[in-house]
């Protein structure tokens, strides 16, 4: 098993923040210790003197420790936009080897850690940097969350071949229904089963309380067979 992973999705509000909570939670049913990551935050509120974000709180609930908040969340930003633009309102720059270093400390509290990126694979964090910069700089397997909707297609294929270009590992991909009414759900699964390159780890059909729920135990299976079978390859 690997000890990190990467979360990415096809776009912004596809799903990210569920199916790292599922896959959290999924993990501990596993028997490990997992604890999510979001290195950026933005669309924050004060609560008791302290920024609060909703993803970060899910990623807590779902986590089997709590780890100290400068870890799990090394930048929170209040205004609800990119985060290179709300680093830019408020004066503020993100370093990369900040959030590598948070990461690292992580793995001292637990043996999984899920790292949950911002939008998609290229949404800029700084005039120098975007998220594909970050996944490559951690260096962890890709697992992407596919927002089932029109257009998901093209749009995670794009993601994928990204990626793939990269160098980074497609661990697994994981298929939100945010669209409940999607015509031809299943032959667009059928779709993305047959063209990535990559297995699909679950499905996450459309209900109000999926944050709160767990990934079946196959979505743990597929992702260690996958671990192995590298590092087979490798030896």
């Amino acid at each position: 098993m690997e000890a990190r992973y990467f979360i990415t999705g096809t776009d912004t509000d596809v799903g990210k923040t569920i199916a790292t909570a599922q896959l959290l939670r999924a993990f501990a049913a596993a028997g490990h210790v997992a604890v999510g990551m979001k290195p950026v935050a933005a669309g924050c509120e004060w609560r008791n003197g302290q920024l609060y974000n909703s993803d970060v709180a899910a990623h807590a609930a779902a986590s089997s420790i709590q780890a100290p908040a400068a870890l799990v969340c090394p930048y929170l930003f209040e205004a609800p936009i990119s985060p290179h633009l709300a680093a830019r309102e408020e004066g503020r720059s993100l370093d990369l080897e900040y959030i590598a270093s948070a990461a690292h400390h992580l793995q001292a509290w637990a043996d999984v850690v899920l790292v949950e990126g911002a939008g998609g694979w290229f949404a800029p964090l700084s005039d120098e940097y975007n998220i594909a910069d970050l996944a490559v700089r951690l260096q962890a397997p890709i697992i992407l969350v596919v927002g089932m909707r029109l257009g998901c297609l093209n749009h995670a294929l794009l993601s994928a071949k990204a990626i793939l270009d990269s160098g980074l590992r497609l661990a697994g991909w994981i298929a939100n229904q945010i669209d409940p009414k999607m015509q031809r759900y299943a032959d667009n699964i059928a779709y993305l089963r047959a063209n990535l390159p990559a297995p699909m780890l679950a499905e996450i059909a459309f209900q109000p309380n999926a944050q709160d729920l767990t990934l079946p135990a196959q979505a743990i299976t597929l992702l260690a067979c996958g671990a192995s079978a590298k590092q087979a390859i490798n030896n």
